[in-house]
């Protein structure tokens, strides 16, 4: 059986910033297959996806690096505009394709200890599927695709609003500023973090870009460095590639604060190119080390 599926479709992605244009695929599912398998122990992973025939490069790249695919056909693939400015924790957004969204049904064959949804689009996984897939294995979930309701091409961030019977079945759930304002209502990441405790998540993450990052567990919160950094070059991804490290680190039997520190390290070097994360295992324990910062408890 799997340790670890992520299901999620693997988009199209137009990413401009000051200083370049550059089309590459990505989503979630795309950003977390490339990162867990640079990671040492990634053999019982497995990713669900949905694209259409067009884009199926994409999958054979991943295959080719020993990672079981699923593939679920769509009549399209999502096809993301990111738009940067200097400030890289900002960017805006176009949608201008969208793909079929994924169903129980499809699903019936999977099976994993844990399963983490990319959602990228509000109707990408229905309460079905939550409440579905949380019956089968531990459930992580993504959120910032319920919070997106398409416009013709535009992004708009709205509320989910099956978010309290959705909490009860989320295990793990990751949020970041923005996010947890809209759920929650509060700007304050540490009230926004119990609030959605208090509505039946395990464990909340709380990415806040450059500030860091918050875990809530069982009435405890752990505030986790944000690394230096050495250049940026991309933060397209980042928060697919937290998750990514704090999912593979708590499989291993990882205390909170340390799968904290492995997700926020593992980000900080992924801003350094553009793409997913393409470091070692090692070079995230290094920055770790080479850091004098210590996540600490609140």
């Amino acid at each position: 059986m799997n340790e670890i599926c992520c299901l999620g479709h693997i988009t199209l992605d137009k990413i401009v910033t000051p200083k370049s244009v550059t089309y590459l695929p990505g989503g979630t599912a795309y950003y977390f297959a490339h990162g867990i398998s640079h990671l040492d122990n990634y053999k019982h992973f497995e990713l669900v996806t949905s694209l259409a025939e067009s884009e199926m490069k994409a999958v054979e790249d991943i295959r080719s690096r020993g990672i079981k695919v699923k593939v679920i056909p769509s009549k399209q693939t999502v096809y993301f505009e990111n738009t940067y400015g200097i400030n890289q924790d900002n960017r805006t957004q176009r949608v201008l394709a969208k793909a079929d969204p994924f169903r129980v049904e499809d699903l019936q064959d999977i099976e994993s200890r844990i399963f983490h949804l990319g959602s990228l689009l509000s109707d990408d996984f229905s309460l079905d599927v939550i409440k579905y897939l949380s019956g089968k294995g531990i459930l992580s979930v993504d959120v910032q695709g319920y919070l997106r309701e398409v416009r013709g091409e535009k992004v708009f961030a709205v509320d989910w609003p099956d978010k309290k019977e959705a909490m009860k079945y989320i295990d793990i759930l990751k949020v970041n500023e923005y996010e947890m304002d809209v759920l929650t209502g509060y700007s304050d990441p540490i009230e926004a973090a119990k609030q959605l405790g208090k509505w039946g998540v395990k464990e909340v993450l709380v990415t806040l870009g450059s500030l860091g990052s918050i875990i809530y567990v069982n009435d405890q919160l752990y505030k986790i460095p944000a690394y230096p950094r050495k250049k940026i070059v991309d933060a397209t991804g980042c928060g697919d590639t937290y998750a990514t490290g704090y999912l593979y680190m708590r499989n291993k039997g990882a205390s909170y604060e340390e799968a904290g520190c492995f997700a926020a390290a593992m980000s900080t070097l992924n801003q350094e190119n553009s793409g997913p994360f393409q470091g070692t295992e090692q070079e995230v324990w290094n920055l770790i080390k080479e850091s004098n910062c210590k996540p600490e408890r609140l």
